[in-house]
Formats: C-alpha cells, sequence, structure tokens
C-alpha cells in the first residue's frame, strides 16, 4: 500500500483536483484507493460525495486509534474502487497543534490499515499540525506548483518541508514537483515551467497537467475528470495516468520512525 502526501504550501494551485485527478486515475483502472482529506475546506470530500459519514478526519486525529479509522472510512460516490475519510471544519483546531505526538496521529491510526492499493492525503496550503500528519504518515510527498512568478518559492518551501519532517518519517521521499494548470499558449508559464526544469531537473514531472475547464466540470458533477467526456478532459486523464504510473513504480519502504524534533 502506497501512502501519497500531495502538498503545497501556496493555496490555489490545484492541489486537490491533483488529489482528485489520482484518484480517478485509479478508479479508472479499478485500483482500490482511499483519499484522506485532511484539508479543513473540504473540497475533495464535497466532490468524492460519500453518502454516509460516520466519523471525520478530525475524529481519527482526536483519537488515532486504528478501529476508529475503520469506521470513519466511508464509500465515495464514485463507487467501490474509491473511499474517502471526510473532512469537518473542526480539522481546523488541530493544525495548530506541535509536537511529535500531535505530528503522529494519522501514521498511528493507519497502522492497521489494509487493502488498499494507494492511499491519497490531501492537506491544506500549510505547514501547520495538519500538513505534518499528512508527511508523517506517507511514503512519499508530491509537490504541486503552478507556473507562475511564486511557482519557485513555493516548491522549494514544499520541499524544505518534506525535510523538515523527515526527522519524525525516514521513510518519506519527495515523489516530484507536478506543475498544474499549465497554459500552453502563455509566454509567461512556459517561462516559469521553464524555470523550475532548470532549477530541479529530474524531479519535476512530465507532462504538467493543462489547464482545462474540464476538470471543474467534473468536479461539479461530483465525477472523475476521467469520466468526463470531452477532449481536454482525456487530455488531463492521459497525463495522469502517467503520474499515477510514476507514483505505483515506486517501492514501497515501511521505513523507521525518526528520533523526531521536539
Amino acid at each position: 500500500m502506497l501512502v501519497v502526501a500531495v502538498i503545497s504550501l501556496k493555496g490555489g494551485v490545484g492541489k486537490t483536483s491533483v488529489t482528485l485527478g489520482l484518484a480517478g486515475a485509479a478508479w479508472e483502472r479499478g485500483v482500490r484507493t482511499l483519499v484522506v482529506d485532511l484539508d479543513p475546506q473540504g473540497n475533495a470530500s464535497t466532490v468524492l460525495d460519500p453518502p454516509e459519514v460516520r466519523f471525520t478526519a478530525s475524529d481519527v486525529l482526536s483519537d488515532p486509534r486504528p478501529k476508529l479509522l475503520a469506521h470513519a472510512v466511508a464509500r465515495s460516490g464514485w463507487g467501490p474502487e474509491v473511499d474517502v475519510i471526510a473532512a469537518d471544519s473542526l480539522l481546523e483546531r488541530h493544525n495548530a497543534l506541535a509536537g511529535r505526538e500531535s505530528t503522529l496521529r494519522l501514521r498511528i491510526a493507519m497502522g492497521g490499515l489494509r487493502g488498499y492499493d494507494l492511499v491519497l492525503v490531501d492537506s491544506p496550503p500549510s505547514l501547520g499540525g495538519l500538513t505534518r500528519n499528512a508527511l508523517a504518515a506517507s511514503h512519499v510527498a508530491l509537490v504541486v506548483a503552478e507556473p507562475s512568478l511564486f511557482a519557485l518559492q513555493g516548491a522549494a518551501a514544499a520541499l524544505d518541508a518534506i525535510e523538515l519532517v523527515r526527522s519524525d518519517n525516514l521513510r518519506l521521499r519527495p515523489a516530484g514537483i507536478l506543475v498544474n494548470k499549465l497554459r500552453a499558449q502563455s509566454v509567461e508559464h512556459r517561462f516559469r515551467h521553464d524555470e523550475l526544469r532548470r532549477t530541479y531537473g529530474d524531479l519535476v514531472l512530465e507532462p504538467a497537467l493543462l489547464d482545462r475547464t474540464a476538470v471543474q466540470q467534473a468536479e461539479g458533477a461530483c465525477v472523475p475528470v476521467q469520466a468526463w467526456r470531452s477532449p481536454g478532459a482525456r487530455e488531463v486523464a492521459d497525463a495522469l495516468d502517467d503520474h499515477l504510473d510514476h507514483l505505483l513504480a515506486r517501492p514501497v519502504d515501511a521505513g523507521p520512525l525518526g528520533k523526531g524534533r521536539r
């Protein structure tokens, strides 16, 4: 079971859309996937549209026992291939918590999790307690960036955050930087994309995800972009399929916990 934290420390880059897009790529293949929504905004939970939620991610972090996590798993509206642990507004109180005990709560809760090939953890755009929990529980972290003036700054901050949390989770590695919402006709977007590639080389994943309205249309209908019938949706879906291949090809290292930082 591969656990992937999808992160960005800058808002508006489409981090949740990437999480949902990867879940949709897994859905299309029949890969059993769990999405853990740690973003208090709950956008991933809204699009996954679970018909019934008994316990939320906030409950799991408040009481990180594997048995409670099992009860928090809800069937998504996408069908049996994709489940979700839904967010709620109470998650915000966990963002302010510091210390190693708070950082490891999701990893502890997931200790008995079975039956999934892939777990995607969506986190808020800040290095608070929620993002730290996502990183501490994951094998790899996928950094999402947009081709803007702040792309380099945002990518650097996210990579620094991954290195920081490795003191608690020695198995954690960056899966790469995925450029999202690229407009290929934009000179500025091409320049910023090239700037990222010059700086980070092979860590920048190809292909970039193009800016297509089909992504928002599919999310508005609460369906995977892979189920949306348009040329733009297919372009994005094909790219996401490549990135799912990249993630699933990585060896899964159970890895020890680090000594952590007090």
